[in-house]
């Protein structure tokens, strides 16, 4: 398998990035044209992505999707094309159209590293600018955020439940074929080892892996030539589908032709635990003690978790992973938390939503995740003012874009090794997938109320 490379397409034939300021809802840019009638437009806004709590049962949630986020707000810009649907379909006014034409972020955005835990109220993102060049970013970033860290949290758990046993994703047919993409991303920085997806290798770097499905063998007048087509072709250590039509006389003719070299077989349907435990007496009954198993249909981390105990080497993971396992968003949002005093120069004063079932805690926020001796988290601290972290205590919050430039691109190799180092930081109960509460409280300071 090669190894990731960097996150960039590598140079070669291909579309040009599209512009990203479409992918909008259209009351942004009602909201942008009635602030610029008004003058608010120009005020300093701070606004942050969290969310009030995880999924029913989770106890914590990843960040991803934050290096999409940053090449998306890159190519934030309204072309020609834009600007004349906008303006021919009367959505906005010339003043605004004027405005947009320029448009370019140039504020400065923080956030938690990509891979990271968050836990309900974690500020996973904070974007300060003007109130008009801020809000403009809220659709897309909560449209990438919501997918990716949905993905990312389910995709974490069925890595913990599988344990040092490999996975596959392989959901690019259960999903839109851009969604698949940013899932195969996802999953890699939450622990999959490789993909199917070919776009996600070309833009990411994802490690992607794949052999043949039933098709190939019923094309074939028979198994026996099937495999051998496929073994001539691929190579011995290739994976052979075994469970075309009856797996035991599969996994002999798969053996048979393979010359006791076979380097894995793949069963995707059956009763899994009982067909697994089969296959591993029948291959070392017939010397293929290192043919290696790999199950694939409709698994998930409940299902990862039961087969702890079977004899099987891998899995892949398609319709579970791409859906979330249950939570296909990630239930954040992007509110406006602080803004220019009207009175006081330079001073920013919080603001927050107050309406029932869905109150907010205005100001900027910053976050901090309080340790214990042995390195393990005790509780998520955020404050509005910058901490004073002890020497086990670790800021959350890193710079993402200064003054419209990014500074804080990471990679998904960068990412993948700050979830495992995130993770390594909970408490043990934290990985269970029972239902529980979130493994660590959210503490804000200075009053030490749980958001």
């Amino acid at each position: 398998m090669t190894n990731p490379v960097n996150h960039q397409p590598p140079p070669g034939p291909g579309p040009a990035p599209l512009g990203t300021a479409l992918l909008t809802d259209q009351y942004e840019l009602t909201m942008l044209q009635a602030s610029l009638r008004s003058g608010a437009a120009d005020r300093r806004a701070v606004f942050e992505v969290f969310a009030r709590h995880l999924p029913h049962g989770r106890r914590y949630g990843v960040v991803a999707g934050t290096g999409r986020l940053l090449d998306a707000i890159e190519r934030f810009r309204f072309g020609p094309d834009d600007l004349e649907f906008l303006g021919g379909a009367g959505i906005v006014d010339e003043p605004t159209l004027a405005f947009l034409e320029s448009y370019r972020f140039s504020g400065n955005i923080w956030g938690y590293s990509e891979g990271d835990c968050y836990f309900p109220g974690s500020p996973i993102l904070v974007v300060e600018g003007t109130f008009a060049e801020a809000v403009l970013l809220e659709t897309m970033s909560l449209s990438i955020l919501n997918h990716d860290c949905a993905i990312a949290s389910a995709a974490s758990r069925m890595v913990n439940a599988a344990g040092d046993r490999p996975l596959i994703e392989m959901g690019s047919r259960r999903t839109h074929e851009r969604a698949a993409v940013a899932s195969a991303r996802a999953a890699y920085i939450a622990g999959f080892t490789s993909t199917s997806n070919l776009r996600a290798r070309y833009e990411f770097g994802i490690p992607s892996a794949g052999t043949s499905a039933h098709a190939f063998t019923l094309i074939h007048d028979s198994e026996r030539h099937a495999f051998a087509s496929q073994l001539e072709s691929l190579g011995k250590g290739t994976t052979l589908l075994v469970d075309t039509y009856d797996v035991a006389r599969a996994v002999r003719t798969a053996v048979e032709v393979a010359g006791g070299e076979l380097g894995a077989i793949r069963i995707d349907s059956g009763d899994l635990p009982v067909l697994a435990r089969q296959v591993r007496d029948l291959l070392d009954e017939l010397g293929a003690t290192k043919t290696r198993i790999t199950l694939t249909g409709d698994l998930d981390e409940y299902s990862i978790a039961a087969l702890g105990a079977v004899p099987v080497d891998g899995y892949g993971v398609g319709t579970s992973l791409v859906t979330g396992s249950g939570a296909p968003t990630a239930a954040l949002v992007y509110k406006l938390v602080a803004r220019a005093s009207a009175s006081e120069e330079g001073v920013m004063e919080p603001v927050a939503k107050r309406s029932v079932g869905k109150p907010g805690r205005g100001g900027r926020k910053w976050a901090m995740r309080h340790r214990d001796q042995q390195g393990t988290a005790l509780s998520e601290r955020v404050s509005l003012s910058p901490p004073e972290p002890g020497p086990l205590d670790r800021e959350l919050l890193v710079p993402l874009v200064k003054d419209g430039e990014v500074v804080g691109r990471a990679g998904a190799e960068e990412a993948r090794a700050q979830h495992r180092a995130a993770l390594a930081e909970l408490p043990p109960y934290a990985l269970q997938l029972s239902r529980g509460y979130p493994a660590i409280p959210t503490v804000f300071d200075p009053n030490g109320d749980e958001v």
